[in-house]
C-alpha cells in the first residue's frame, strides 16, 4: 500500500508542515489523536470554580496592550442578556480587526465579579458550536478544520485497505473491552458521544502500553541473556574496607550492596535500580559499587545532573576513599578547555579508577580504558539516549541507576521493568526526623523568632519559592522578590544568597560554596537545592506557597535539612483556602516516611505528582500518558506478564512479541 502523503494533499508546503510534525504516512497522520476536546455548552451564570461559557455582543472597540515582546491583553466590553461585562483575553490580539460592535461572540472564561478573563472567544454562536470539537497539536500554518479533512482522508484509505495492524489478541480484547482499531481511531477523531469517545481512547492507550511493557519485558530478557562480563572481585578486601568505615551498614545497604556484588559477578549485564528516601544512604552503596569494580580492575564513572552535585559527589568520595589507592577525578563543563583536555587524556590512559561528572562524560572526545560500571545519579533527569551513549563508552558495561525520589513498587515495575529493583527502606541510625509545621498564611511572623534564635545560635536556613521572578499571571512568591525583603531586614547581621535555575553554573557553583562555608546563612533558593544538596548545618526550611508543590516534591526539600546533629524543622507557609491542599500540608506535619507520601500521592493525584510531570527519562506515548492513565498502564503490564510468559513456554504471540522485538531494534522508539 502507497502511504504517501501526497495522497492526502498535493501541497509541498503541506507536506513539509506535517513532516515537521513527526508525520511521514497516512498511518501516522491517523495516529495524531486530539490532544484534548472542546465539549461546548452553556455554563452561565457561572459555576462554582467561576467558569463561564455563553453568547454575547461586543459593546466597545477592543484595546491591546503589548508586554515582554509579542505578549498581549485584548479587553472589550460586551453584554450578556442585558448585562455589561469587561472582558479581558491574553494573546488573542489578531481577533481584534474582528470584535466591531455588535458583533455576536461565545466567551470562555471565568468570571469574578463583573470581569471575565477568556480562554477562548470564538465568533460563532452556541447552536454552531454544541458537540465534542477535537483539538489538535499543529505547527502554525495548519488548523485543526484543514487537519480535519486530512485525517478523514487518510481514515477513508485505511478502511479501504485495511491492512492497519490491529495488534491485540482476541482474548486480551475481550478481557479489557477494547475495540478494534480502525474503529477507536474513527471515534477518536470524529466523537459522537462522551461514552464512545471514552472506550475509544481507552482501547488506543491499551493497545501502546501493551505494546511498551512487552518492549520492556522482551529488553529485560535479553540484557539478562546478553554476554556481560563476570568481574573477579576479592570479597575480604570488600569486608576490609567495609571495616573501615565509621558507620554500619542499615539491613536494606547491606542487601542492596549483597545484589550489587551478585550482579557484577555474574556474566550478564547488570542494570539495577536503586532508590531510597532522602538521607537513606543510597550514596555510599553506589560508592561501594564503584570500590568493588575498581578492584575487578575496571574504571568507573558517577554521572550526576548538575555540576553542583558533581562538585559535592566528588568531595565525598575523596573522603569515602581517602585511605586507598583509587584514583579520582572530576569532568564538569565548566573546566577550562586546557583543564578539560588534560583530564580527558588521564581518563582515556587509565590514571583515574573513577571518574565523576555530568553529561560531558560521555561526549565524543572522552574515552575510557576499560570502562566497567556507569552509576547515574537521580536517573530520571537523563534520557534514554543519554544513558545509552554512555553504555557505548565501554564494552557490556554494568549500570546502576539511582533515584532519591522513593517510588512505590507497582509505580517502579510499570516505568522502569527492564531493570532489577534494590529499595532502602531503613534510615541509618542517630537521624532525627524533620519536624514539619503547616502555617497559614504568607508571612514568617508566625515563627520568626524561632529564625532568629536558630540564625543566633549559628543555624543555616533555605527559603524556597516557586517563581524565580514575580508574575503578572500569578500571585506567587518570587525568589528575586523574597531575597531583596530578606536582604534588607537582614542586614549587617546574617549574609543573604540567591539560587535559582536561571544562573550560570559558575554562578550556582560559588553560591553553593558560599552557603557550604557559612559565609551565606540564608539562601533564598527555587526548587534548584531540591536534588543532593548536602549541607549538615543546615537546620531550618520555610517553604511559601507550598500548596503548589506536590509532596513528594515537598518530601525532596525538607531532606535537605536535618542533615547533621541539630533538629531540623520546615516550614510548609500557604494562603490556599482550598480543603483538600490544606488536608495535604497537614499530612506532611506526621508523615516522614518518603514511601508512604509517594503512595499517599499515587493513591490521590496519580504519578504526576510523584514524578514530576516533565521527566526526560520517563517514556513517552502518542495517545497515552502514563501520569492520566496510569490504570490503563498497570492493565497492559499485567497482561505484558501473561503474554511473555505464555510465548516462551508455549510459542504462543509470536507476532505480538516480533513486533515489539522490533521496537527494540529500532531504538525503543517509546522511550526520549
Amino acid at each position: 500500500m502507497n502511504t504517501s502523503l501526497r495522497q492526502l494533499t498535493t501541497s509541498a508546503n503541506r507536506i513539509s508542515l506535517l513532516e515537521s510534525m513527526g508525520l511521514y504516512t497516512i498511518e501516522d497522520v491517523a495516529m495524531h489523536i486530539p490532544y484534548r476536546y472542546e465539549q461546548v455548552e452553556e455554563i452561565w451564570p457561572a459555576d462554582e470554580s467561576g467558569k463561564i461559557c455563553v453568547e454575547g455582543h461586543v459593546m466597545s472597540d477592543a484595546r491591546v496592550n503589548f508586554f515582554r515582546g509579542k505578549m498581549s491583553r485584548m479587553s472589550f466590553d460586551v453584554d450578556i442578556k442585558g448585562e455589561t461585562y469587561a472582558v479581558t483575553i491574553f494573546n488573542r490580539h489578531f481577533l481584534r480587526p474582528k470584535l466591531l460592535y455588535g458583533t455576536l461572540v461565545t466567551i470562555t472564561g471565568k468570571m469574578e465579579g463583573r470581569r471575565i478573563t477568556a480562554a477562548n472567544v470564538v465568533l460563532k454562536s452556541l447552536d454552531e458550536q454544541t458537540g465534542l470539537h477535537p483539538v489538535y497539536s499543529l505547527k502554525e500554518g495548519l488548523t485543526s478544520k484543514q487537519f480535519a479533512v486530512y485525517v478523514r482522508k487518510a481514515m477513508k484509505f485505511l478502511h479501504q485497505d485495511n491492512n492497519l495492524p490491529d495488534l491485540l489478541p482476541p482474548d486480551y480484547k475481550d478481557k479489557r473491552g477494547v475495540r478494534p482499531k480502525l474503529e477507536a481511531l474513527e471515534d477518536a477523531h470524529f466523537p459522537h458521544d462522551v461514552e464512545r469517545l471514552k472506550r475509544a481512547l481507552t482501547s488506543l492507550k491499551y493497545e501502546e502500553f501493551l505494546v511498551f511493557q512487552l518492549t520492556m519485558q522482551y529488553m529485560r530478557r535479553q540484557r539478562e541473556s546478553a554476554v556481560g562480563h563476570a568481574k573477579d572481585i576479592p570479597v575480604p578486601e570488600v569486608n576490609a574496607f567495609l571495616k573501615t568505615l565509621p558507620y554500619r551498614l542499615t539491613d536494606d545497604q547491606q542487601e542492596a550492596v549483597k545484589a550489587i556484588l551478585k550482579d557484577l559477578s555474574r556474566p550478564t549485564i547488570m542494570y539495577r535500580f536503586l532508590q531510597g528516601d532522602v538521607g537513606s544512604g543510597k550514596t555510599v552503596v553506589a560508592m561501594l559499587g564503584l570500590y568493588m569494580n575498581y578492584l575487578a580492575g575496571y574504571q568507573g564513572v558517577l554521572l550526576a545532573p548538575t555540576e553542583v552535585l558533581a562538585h559535592q559527589h566528588y568531595e565525598t568520595l575523596q573522603k569515602f576513599f581517602k585511605d586507598t589507592d583509587v584514583s579520582l577525578g572530576l569532568l564538569v563543563g565548566a573546566l577550562s578547555p586546557k583543564d578539560k583536555d588534560a583530564v580527558r587524556q588521564a581518563i582515556s590512559r587509565g590514571e583515574y579508577d573513577i571518574i565523576i561528572g555530568t553529561h560531558a562524560l560521555f561526549q565524543d572526545k572522552v574515552t575510557y580504558k576499560r570502562l566497567g560500571l556507569i552509576v547515574t545519579d537521580e536517573q530520571h533527569r537523563f534520557g534514554v539516549r543519554q544513558r545509552k551513549m554512555m553504555r557505548e563508552k565501554g564494552d557490556a558495561c554494568d549500570f546502576l541507576v539511582m533515584s532519591a525520589t522513593p517510588i512505590p513498587r507497582t509505580l517502579a515495575l510499570a516505568l522502569f521493568g527492564d531493570m532489577d529493583v534494590s529499595t532502602i527502606h531503613t534510615m541509618p541510625g542517630g537521624r532525627k526526623k524533620v519536624i514539619t509545621r503547616y502555617v497559614k498564611g504568607r508571612s514568617m511572623k508566625p515563627f520568626l523568632e524561632d529564625v532568629e534564635s536558630d540564625l543566633a545560635a549559628g543555624g543555616q536556613m533555605y527559603v524556597i519559592c516557586p517563581l524565580i521572578e514575580d508574575s503578572e499571571a500569578i500571585s506567587l512568591k518570587s525568589a528575586t522578590q523574597v531575597y531583596q525583603a530578606m536582604s534588607k531586614y537582614f542586614k549587617g547581621r546574617y549574609e543573604v544568597g540567591l539560587l535559582h535555575g536561571g544562573m550560570k553554573d559558575e554562578e550556582k557553583n560559588a553560591v553553593m560554596r558560599e552557603f557550604e562555608n557559612n559565609e551565606i546563612q540564608i539562601l533564598v533558593s527555587t526548587t534548584v537545592i531540591e536534588v543532593g544538596i548536602d549541607v549538615a548545618n543546615a537546620d531550618r526550611m520555610v517553604i511559601y506557597d507550598s500548596d503548589r508543590f506536590g509532596l513528594s516534591q515537598l518530601h525532596q526539600l525538607r531532606g535537605r535539612i536535618g542533615r547533621g546533629d541539630k533538629q531540623g524543622v520546615c516550614y510548609l507557609l500557604s494562603n490556599s483556602k482550598v480543603p483538600e491542599a490544606i488536608d495535604r500540608l497537614k499530612y506532611m506535619e506526621t508523615h516522614s516516611d518518603g514511601f508512604e507520601v509517594s503512595q499517599y500521592d499515587l493513591d490521590l493525584r496519580g504519578p504526576g505528582e510523584v514524578l514530576g510531570e516533565k521527566q526526560s527519562g520517563l517514556p513517552t506515548f502518542i495517545v497515552g500518558d502514563v501520569f492520566k492513565d496510569f490504570d490503563i498502564l498497570q492493565w497492559a503490564l499485567e497482561d505484558a506478564t501473561e503474554i511473555m510468559n505464555d510465548y516462551y513456554k508455549y510459542g504462543e504471540y509470536g507476532t505480538l512479541v516480533d513486533y515489539a522485538a522490533e521496537k527494540v531494534r529500532d531504538g525503543n522508539a517509546y522511550m526520549d
